[in-house]
């Protein structure tokens, strides 16, 4: 976790009982065979001198220009970057992860996550490699044994939990919850953070409109092929992420560098993340089907060497990875909360509140819609 808020980091840190790595994070990025550090804004040194040259005069000539209104995120991109910077990476990068253009998107999910430089940083980072980090992530913790899931084993030890129940209606007048196993519970306040496209569709008497807003949302879903490798140094960085449109995989990750206790000793591990959305690109096929090309790009940009011996390969669809904020979100976002609030049903976290949230985000968005379900039964 990368939280900066002190009372989720002793929370967390509890536990795992005190045992976790506190990591200074290493992130860089793939585009052409050019491995700039991450964010490339700052880091342009290396990079083939006449983009270079280009990027700095378009960011020079934009400063200059007078301010433009800001409507989609495109428009920013511009705005603070310049066309040439703009096109070649974050709207590059904007299809591959987000599954739509900048133009179909809006900017009310930025925040810390893009860096704005200056001019002087740019030149900087042109010139020298000593560029400093601005990242909004610089550190991170991580369980040292069991991985970040142990992170909630505290949570749930002593809690009532009813797994394996697929909730298949919701009738807030008689305050029921139906399953597909044919129960029936009722409830004094409910809390969801089911996907409000899943949500919506269950609950009895919900109106047309508010049926059809939930369908205008969009999220992306990822296949996570997991690789191990018998060799430790596959990266010098925890995280890359990758431009090239022709590479299938958007971002890596590398969990051997986050514990010892993620791989057997000199072994390494890889993660690719590959993006896909049932609005924007559905997914299609099989998550095996996405292992061989995964190697395949892993070995022509040089990560992986056709000498390697794959320990182990497998794959999985996560059906539900990013809230995707195109231009439908926010009037969709504020028909559905409407609704909900209507009928007294709460909702929290990424996928309930429909935004773009981290760990320590989710977490008090929890806390916050518990809150006011216990204020109004009176608990």
């Amino acid at each position: 976790s990368f939280t900066k808020d002190r009372r989720i980091q002793d929370l967390l840190a509890d536990n795992v009982d005190g045992q976790y790595e506190a990591i200074q994070i290493h992130l860089n990025n793939y585009w052409r065979g050019h491995w700039p550090t991450h964010p490339v804004q700052l880091n342009l040194h290396g990079l083939p001198e006449d983009l270079v040259v280009e990027v700095i005069s378009d960011f020079v000539r934009q400063e200059k220009t007078p301010d433009q209104p800001i409507h989609t995120y495109a428009d920013w991109l511009l705005a603070s970057f310049g066309r040439t910077f703009a096109e070649t990476f974050p709207m590059q990068y904007t299809r591959k992860y987000h599954l739509t253009t900048a133009e179909n998107m809006s900017t009310d999910w930025l925040g810390p996550r893009i860096y704005r430089p200056t001019l002087e940083e740019v030149l900087r980072g042109a010139l020298s490699t000593a560029a400093p980090q601005k990242h909004y992530i610089t550190h991170f913790r991580y369980p040292t044994a069991g991985g970040f899931s142990s992170y909630l084993t505290k949570f749930i030890s002593d809690q009532r939990l009813n797994l394996e129940c697929e909730a298949v209606s919701i009738d807030p007048k008689s305050r029921e919850v139906g399953f597909s196993d044919g129960r029936v519970e009722s409830y004094d306040g409910l809390v969801s953070s089911v996907p409000l496209t899943d949500l919506v569709p269950m609950i009895v008497g919900v109106p047309k409109d508010v049926l059809e807003a939930s369908q205008r949302l969009a999220c992306s879903s990822c296949v996570l092929v997991n690789l191990g490798v018998a060799r430790q140094d596959l990266s010098e960085a925890h995280m890359t992420y990758f431009y090239d449109e022709d590479i299938c995989f958007t971002r890596l990750s590398f969990p051997h560098m986050l514990s010892p206790n993620n791989a057997p000793p000199g072994t390494g591990s890889i993660q690719a993340e590959v993006y896909f959305s049932p609005k924007y690109r559905p997914f299609d096929g099989e998550p095996e089907d996405w292992i061989d090309p995964v190697l395949e790009d892993l070995r022509r940009c040089g990560i992986l060497r056709e000498d390697d011996t794959i320990l182990h390969r497998t794959s999985m669809l996560v059906p539900y990875a990013n809230v995707i904020f195109d231009l439908d979100r926010a009037e969709a976002v504020e028909t559905v909360h409407g609704f909900l609030d209507d009928v007294n049903i709460g909702y929290c976290g990424r996928y309930g509140d429909w935004g773009y949230m981290w760990t320590d985000e989710s977490f008090k968005s929890g806390e916050d819609a518990a809150s006011k379900v216990l204020d109004a039964s009176g608990g």
